[in-house]
């Protein structure tokens, strides 16, 4: 399954952008963006406000990660 901290920050450094740009588009310290890119989950709507910063679909990413997941190993989708 993807890490989406880690995903997050690969993009945030891919794009040139700074922990504390981040933080004051998200109207957070930046010390927060050091704490999302340690999770390995998120909240949606978290996500979703990321996506909109960043100009970047992480639902779709993990959209592909789980289609890869569920046919390369062919398991029942798991009950929450």
């Amino acid at each position: 399954m993807i890490h989406i901290g880690q995903k997050i920050r690969k993009i945030v450094e891919t794009k040139g952008i700074r922990a504390s740009w981040l933080a004051q588009q998200l109207c957070c310290e930046r010390r927060n963006i050091y704490h999302i890119y340690s999770r390995s989950t998120i909240d949606t709507e978290l996500l979703l406000r990321l996506s909109e910063v960043l100009d970047y679909d992480f639902f779709a990413d993990i959209s592909s990660d789980f289609q890869s997941h569920k046919t390369s190993e062919n398991a029942p989708v798991r009950k929450i």
